[in-house]
Order: structure tokens, then C-alpha cells, then sequence
């Protein structure tokens, strides 16, 4: 297992990467600065630095990222809604990722529900397209935590077009990191969101109706995906509007979680 995370050194504007070097809390974490790319050939260098002098970065730039809906089985069951026969997805724009610490904005003039939705990431290490479910793991360079946050009075406020892109993909929407984990097992993890300190979400990954193996797969048929790209699963049920100053973590075991506060208002 190996952990990565994308960072700026104070008083930088450049983007470099690294390996985290220690079985610690990630605010403790040393990192071994890497050169080269993240998904390719990555070289340590001989400097290592103190995560918490770092500004911390989402752990990747997707081309795209894609989030799947009615892709946890006891959520669809428990709403009445059928098990869909192929992976019902959504896009969202580049503009809204968040990193880890970052903070959530409402936009000014919106004053509908947002809600948090705890997810799993995969990310894609290698090209994909049209990749069959036995391939699918050799494609992933690893694991994140997402939330998916959604201005969700949007995608139904048209009647004849449901917003989904729009709802989605406002800036600060698209949380995920901090870091990268490789070589992990997606079926034995548990999703576990926490809204103001208090477990609102707790469900396991084998609980998905399209297994991460599957989603890649089966999107790969779709669209070409690339180094970078990312795949939100899909949410559990305990989704709730998230109030002005609220915190929001995303903890799935074997990696590093996700925290992201809404802006005061």
C-alpha cells in the first residue's frame, strides 16, 4: 500500500507530488518528494518535507469526473426505486474541485438545500476504453474519499430538464482527497461521513449495485478514460442539508479522510 498527495510549499506556486512515508495521522505525516509523473515513472528524490508545512492540493486533476446515482443497492430498495440495469452517471466540471481542508461556497444567489454525500473514488492510472471486468484493477492507480456535495432544490427546479451537471459542478462542490491509496482491496472498505462530529453515514462498498471493477468497466464502454479521471461510486443513505460553519468529514478505512467545512454565512 502506498499513499501520494499533490502539494505547494509555502510561498510557491508550483504543484509537485510525494509519497507519504509513515503509518501516522496524515497531519503527521513526513513525504518524500517525488520527480517525474505521478502516473507513469515516478522517481523519489532525496528530500523529504513535514506535511504540515504544505499547502495541500487534491491528489490528482481529473479530465473528468463522474459520479454515479442509484448505485447503492439498500438506498434504491429502501426509496422503492428499481436496481438499475447499467450505471445511471453524471459529470461534473473541473471548476468545482475542492481539496482536503478546503471550504464549501454557497452561491450567492442560491438559497436552496446543499447537501454532503460520502463516496469512494477510484481514480484511473492508465487508459481505459472498452476494458473488460477481469482488467479493470490493472487500469486503477488507486483510492480516494469524495464528497459530492449538491445543490439538490436545483435539479428538479425545471420540470423538463433535470440539472444534474448544474447542481453538481458549482465551485467548491467537488471535494476529494487528501491523498491517493494504492494496492487496496474496494470490496472490504466502509464508507463512514461525519456531519458535525456525529456518524450520518455508514455504508459498505460490496453494498454498491456496480462494483468499482464493474463501474470501470462499464464506463470504459462509454468513454475513454484517462490517468487522472475519477469515479465517484455513489452515496449511502444519512445525506442531510449542511448548515453554514458545519464540518463534514468522509472516513473509509485504509485511507486518509476527507474534511471540508461549509462557509459561514
Amino acid at each position: 500500500m502506498s499513499k501520494w498527495i499533490r502539494f505547494r510549499r509555502q510561498d510557491s506556486q508550483l504543484d509537485e507530488f510525494g509519497k507519504l512515508l509513515e503509518d501516522v495521522d496524515f497531519e503527521n505525516q513526513t513525504v518524500s518528494v517525488c520527480s517525474g509523473n505521478l502516473f507513469e515513472q515516478s522517481e523519489p528524490t532525496d528530500e523529504t518535507l513535514n506535511i504540515q508545512d504544505l499547502e495541500i492540493l487534491n491528489p490528482c486533476w481529473p479530465g473528468k469526473m463522474i459520479g454515479l446515482w442509484k448505485n447503492v443497492r439498500s438506498v434504491a430498495e429502501k426509496q422503492g426505486l428499481s436496481i438499475p440495469e447499467e450505471p445511471l452517471y453524471f459529470l461534473k466540471a473541473n471548476n468545482c474541485f475542492l481539496p482536503h481542508l478546503g471550504e464549501i461556497q454557497r452561491p450567492e444567489y442560491y438559497d436552496g438545500r446543499i447537501i454532503y454525500e460520502g463516496e469512494l473514488g477510484v481514480v484511473i492510472g492508465k487508459v481505459c476504453k472498452g476494458v473488460a471486468e477481469a482488467e479493470a484493477a490493472h487500469h486503477i492507480f488507486g483510492y480516494t474519499c469524495v464528497n459530492d456535495v449538491t445543490a439538490l432544490s436545483l435539479i428538479d427546479k425545471d420540470p423538463t430538464f433535470a440539472q444534474w451537471s448544474r447542481a453538481k459542478s458549482m465551485d467548491t462542490f467537488g471535494a476529494f482527497g487528501p491523498s491517493i491509496t494504492t494496492d487496496i482491496e474496494p470490496d472490504a472498505l466502509q464508507v463512514q461521513t461525519y456531519y458535525r462530529g456525529k456518524l450520518r453515514q455508514d455504508y459498505a462498498i460490496s453494498d454498491l449495485v456496480f462494483s468499482p471493477y464493474q463501474l470501470v468497466s462499464l464506463l470504459s464502454q462509454d468513454m475513454t478514460l484517462y490517468p487522472g479521471d475519477l469515479i465517484a461510486c455513489g452515496t449511502g443513505a444519512g445525506v442531510l442539508p449542511i448548515k453554514p460553519g458545519s464540518n463534514i468529514e468522509v472516513r473509509i478505512d485504509g485511507l486518509d479522510s476527507l474534511s471540508n467545512t461549509m462557509a459561514a454565512a
